[in-house]
């Protein structure tokens, strides 16, 4: 398997730490949102770069998931969710980890559906690239 393809399956199976992460801690009365959604964006943002390795897409070092989206966008790459629903987890990745600022957050239900939408989608796109450079191996044969 060639290494960006390995690269995006490493980076489903860390999102899929932080989902699960997520799920317990979203589940807690004792745990704070912000906990569990820090998780949510790591499994989201996890979940872009997955497609950007499969796609063989460079980026930053970022946790920016508008950027990494648009990244995946300017390539006509179909991002499932939208620009604002990304924006609403981005605090996360620093500002809340480190602040106890008010920050508006999606409904739990909401964001457990963008992190399963986005996840299912990286994972397909994945599978995607990596049957069709199968097949293009197969060719060459």
């Amino acid at each position: 398997m060639k290494p960006h393809i390995e690269e995006a399956l490493l980076s489903l199976r860390l999102a899929d730490r932080d989902i699960k992460a997520f799920e317990v801690l979203s589940d807690s009365p004792e745990v704070h949102l912000s906990v569990a959604c820090f998780h949510a964006q790591q499994a989201v943002e996890k979940s872009l770069k997955s497609a950007l390795f499969a796609h063989e897409i460079e980026f930053g070092r970022t946790h920016d998931l508008v950027k990494l989206a648009q990244l995946l966008r300017s390539r006509g790459i179909v991002v499932p969710v939208s620009d604002s629903q990304l924006r609403m987890l981005n605090p996360f990745a620093v500002t809340f980890r480190y602040d106890e600022a008010d920050i508006d957050t999606l409904p739990k239900e909401d964001t457990a559906e963008l992190v399963e939408s986005t996840r299912a989608w990286a994972a397909a796109a994945v599978e995607t690239v990596r049957k069709r450079e199968e097949k293009d191996a197969g060719k060459n044969d």
